[in-house]
């Protein structure tokens, strides 16, 4: 799961009980490879959460990235790109709705245009809110929200980003254990993720002749600013994860150590 993008909890990075520490994003563990060297990556949700360890393994394997973000989490996104920076590797920050499909199109525009070209797109920004009381609790307008952020913009990025594609480069999307062990609470998030494995798989196909690949990582329950708050992991002894426990799949499918591999989707639930 990804973290909420339109409802802010404060700390947005601070400790909790079970991780005293706070959140760890890979800022002091990750060790890179240049598995990616000179690599060119979009990450939604690039501020906090799973797309700031993803940014932060991405710039360490030797990719320049761009973040896209939520205007709220400029802070955020901010110190995620100095730890890019820090990599010695590029970090382009923009802010924004991925609701919109213009939006969508100038994310593309921006990157190709910083980097001279596209490598690799992680599509991991999602909307989310826990909405107990069943399916007459949802309103259209909350429906029509997490339709758009977490379906309608992977297609419209998706679609911006492969004509700028090439042989050996990367799609990767972010769906959820929702997919596949759905929570009532969730009825509209679980809908989308379960699209975006579909999708992930359909476009797949679609790609492979032109050597594009496209997978997806599935976590469970990982410690974003709002995933711990609201919902209790999916096995009683399990704990949430930590977003740097994910960045290396995404690295995986984003280097050529995954040349044979596309229309996959991976299951990262299990933390005990």
């Amino acid at each position: 799961m990804v973290q909420d993008r339109y409802t802010r909890r404060e700390p947005q990075l601070g400790a909790t009980a079970e991780f005293p520490d706070g959140p760890d994003h890979g800022e002091a563990t990750y060790r890179g490879t240049d598995r990616l060297a000179g690599r060119r990556a979009v990450i939604t949700g690039g501020g906090s959460g799973i797309g700031r360890a993803v940014a932060i393994a991405f710039g360490r394997e030797g990719a320049d990235v761009l973040l896209s973000y939520p205007p709220e989490e400029e802070p955020d996104a901010r110190e995620t790109a100095q730890l890019v920076e820090k990599a010695g590797r590029r970090a382009v920050t923009v802010s924004g709705d991925i609701g919109d499909e213009d939006h969508c199109q100038a994310l593309i525009d921006r990157a190709v245009g910083e980097f001279g070209g596209l490598d690799i797109l992680v599509n991991n920004a999602a909307f989310q809110t826990a909405q107990p009381g069943g399916i007459e609790r949802i309103s259209t307008e909350q429906f029509d929200r997490i339709m758009r952020t977490n379906l309608y913009a992977m297609f419209w990025l998706c679609r911006a980003a492969v004509p700028h594609l090439g042989r050996g480069a990367s799609i990767i999307n972010t769906a959820s254990v929702q997919a596949y062990r759905s929570s009532s609470a969730l009825l509209d998030y679980a809908t989308t993720k379960g699209g975006i494995e579909a999708f992930t798989r359909a476009l797949a196909g679609d790609l492979a002749t032109r050597g594009i690949r496209v997978n997806a990582v599935a976590p469970g329950p990982i410690w974003t600013p709002v995933i711990p708050t609201t919902l209790p992991p999916q096995r009683p002894e399990a704990r949430a994860g930590q977003p740097a426990e994910l960045a290396p799949a995404y690295v995986y499918f984003a280097s050529p150590e995954s040349n044979c591999t596309t229309g996959e989707v991976l299951g990262i639930a299990g933390c005990g």
